[in-house]
């Protein structure tokens, strides 16, 4: 198997990691990196539990071969909170009960993060659309779009 040196910006850091040629980023997340956040839902870019921003868009990272990845930045759900602060987001899935097994969250929040930074006030319709590829079994999605809401309000 052949072997890549990449070098990714994660989270505001830079990691140089050695990954094979199969490896998907998620892999080479939770793995090699230990930034378990990132969740291995299906491994087929169905449930939406592994999404990260990959250069500042929302991506199924089970699905993105690592060494593709040399030279990007990535932002995992660990890179969301600063100096033990939560982010907005987090704080407001949390106020609104959008947090249940936990399992959807990192993926949830990662679409989230995006959508509010492409727009800041998103209409309901703009929140379900940038959260279609999230699945969730435990809130049934109202109370997590009205955590979105509520992020969006305090941005």
């Amino acid at each position: 198997m052949t072997m890549h040196k990449i070098s990714v910006c994660i989270n505001g850091g830079f990691e140089e990691v050695m990954v094979t040629s199969n490896m998907t980023l998620m892999h080479v997340l939770r793995e090699n990196l230990s930034l378990t956040g990132t969740k291995n839902g299906c491994s087929a870019g169905e449930c939406g539990a592994c999404t990260v921003l990959l250069n500042g868009e929302p991506v199924n990272s089970c699905m993105v071969l690592a060494a593709e990845c040399d030279g990007a930045t990535v932002v995992t759900v660990e890179g969301l909170s600063h100096e033990k602060q939560l982010a907005p987001v987090q704080e407001a899935l949390i106020q609104e009960g959008g947090v249940q097994c936990g399992f959807c969250t990192p993926g949830i929040l990662i679409s989230a993060l995006a959508l509010l930074q492409r727009v800041p006030r998103p209409t309901e319709a703009e929140i379900r659309e940038a959260l279609v590829g999230n699945l969730c079994r435990c809130t049934g999605y109202q109370r997590i779009i009205e955590g979105v809401k509520l992020a969006a309000k305090r941005s």
